[in-house]
C-alpha cells in the first residue's frame, strides 16, 4: 500500500439562498451606514450566503440539507453513486444537533452503504483535517472511494432582536465575517482515477499550546443557561497580527516537504478570513507567480466549505503539470494545515 497514490476526483459545493450585501445585513441587524463603510473598507467582504432570512427570522435549510446537495454534486462530477462510497468523513464546527450527527444525517439521505461516518468538531481547518483522515484511510487501504464534507450554518447565532451595533467589537465581528455552506469532494486511487489531481500530502498540526485563544464558541444547555459569557467572541487583532505570519510557516514546511520552490506553485489557495485579511496573507506568503484562488469577498467566510469552494474554483483550470498548495489556519486553538495537489 506504500505505493498507493490518492486522486482528489472531484467537488461540489451549496450555499444557501441569495447573496446578502453589506448594506443589507446592517440595516438587519440595527447598525449605522457608517458600520458599513466600516466592513467595506476594514473587512471586504461584500457578501455573503445566510441560512436564515433576515427579513422573518425562519431557517431555510440546514447543514444536513446543503451537505447533501454538495455531496450530490461532487459525486455526479466524478461518476460515483452513495454505493460506490466506501468511507465518509465530514467536519464542522456548527453541526445541526449534537446527536444524530450531520455526517450520519447527510449519509441516510444519501442512502449510502454501512460504510465507516466520521464526523470532526473544529473550525476553519477542519475541512483539512477530514481530508487528511480519508486520505491516511485510503492510503492504508480502507477503501477505494471516500466523501469528504465541510460545512457551517450559523442560524442559531444570528438573533434579529439584538442590536448589533451596541456589541463590542469582539463579538460584532462574527456577525459581518461569516457565512453559511458546505462543500464536499470525492477522493480515489490513482488506479480508478488516473486522470484526477495527486493529493501528495495533507499537513495538519496543534501549535497553540501557551497561545491565548482566538476565538470562543459556546454550548449552551438547560443546566447551564449562563448567559454573561458572549456565544461568539473573537480576538480579531491577534488573528490579524498571527495569521499571515502562520500562513508562510504552513507554506514553508509544505514545499519543503515536496522539494518544491515558491516559483514551482502554479495555484494558492489562502486561508480565507476576510477580503481585507486575505489580501494580507497572499502578499505575506511570497509567491507571485502563483494565480490566488479566493472566494471570501463574495461568500463571506463559510469556515470548513471554504477549502472546496476555492477547489471548484481551480480544478477545471489545471493543465499538465500544474501544482497546487493550500494553507488553512484556525485560530480558536491555532492548528496550522494545508495540502498539495499535482496534476499529471
Amino acid at each position: 500500500m506504500g505505493t498507493r497514490d490518492i486522486r482528489l476526483v472531484s467537488t461540489g459545493t451549496a450555499l444557501p439562498g441569495e447573496p446578502v450585501g453589506n448594506a443589507e445585513l446592517a440595516r438587519a441587524l440595527g447598525m449605522t451606514p457608517v458600520f458599513q463603510q466600516w466592513i467595506d473598507a476594514f473587512v471586504g467582504t461584500r457578501s455573503r450566503y445566510l441560512a436564515i432570512d433576515l427579513g422573518t427570522g425562519q431557517v431555510r435549510c440546514s447543514l444536513a440539507d446543503l451537505g447533501v446537495r454538495a455531496a450530490d454534486q461532487a459525486m455526479a462530477a466524478a461518476g460515483v453513486g452513495a454505493s460506490d462510497i466506501d468511507l465518509i468523513v465530514m467536519a464542522t464546527s456548527m453541526p445541526d444537533r449534537l446527536l444524530p450527527t450531520t455526517a450520519g444525517e447527510i449519509a441516510a439521505r444519501l442512502n449510502t452503504g454501512p460504510i465507516p461516518v466520521h464526523q470532526l468538531q473544529s473550525g476553519c481547518t477542519g475541512a483539512v483535517q477530514a481530508l487528511d483522515l480519508a486520505h491516511q484511510a485510503l492510503l492504508a487501504g480502507a477503501g477505494r472511494t471516500a466523501l469528504v464534507l465541510g460545512g457551517d450554518v450559523c442560524a442559531k447565532h444570528v438573533d434579529l432582536g439584538l442590536d448589533y451595533g451596541r456589541l463590542p467589537p469582539a463579538e460584532m465581528v462574527n456577525a459581518v465575517l461569516f457565512g453559511d455552506g458546505a462543500g464536499a469532494v470525492v477522493l480515489g486511487t490513482g488506479t480508478d482515477f488516473p486522470a484526477s489531481p495527486m493529493l501528495h500530502h495533507v499537513l495538519v498540526r496543534l501549535t497553540g499550546l501557551g497561545r491565548p485563544t482566538g476565538q470562543t464558541v459556546e454550548w449552551f444547555g438547560p443546566g447551564d443557561p449562563d448567559t454573561s459569557r458572549p456565544a461568539v467572541w473573537e480576538d480579531f487583532k491577534a488573528i490579524q497580527e498571527a495569521v499571515p505570519v502562520i500562513a508562510a510557516e504552513i507554506l514553508g514546511e509544505l514545499l519543503r516537504g515536496q522539494e518544491w520552490t515558491p516559483s514551482d506553485v502554479d495555484y494558492i489557495l489562502p486561508p480565507q478570513l476576510s477580503g481585507r485579511m486575505t489580501e494580507t496573507i497572499t502578499g505575506r506568503l511570497g509567491v507571485p507567480a502563483a494565480e490566488e484562488v479566493s472566494c471570501v469577498a463574495d461568500t463571506g467566510n463559510t469556515a470548513n466549505a471554504l477549502p472546496f469552494t476555492q477547489l471548484q474554483m481551480v480544478l477545471p483550470a489545471l493543465a499538465g503539470g500544474d501544482r497546487v498548495v493550500a494553507v488553512s489556519v484556525e485560530s480558536s486553538k491555532w492548528i496550522r494545515a494545508g495540502f498539495v495537489l499535482e496534476q499529471p
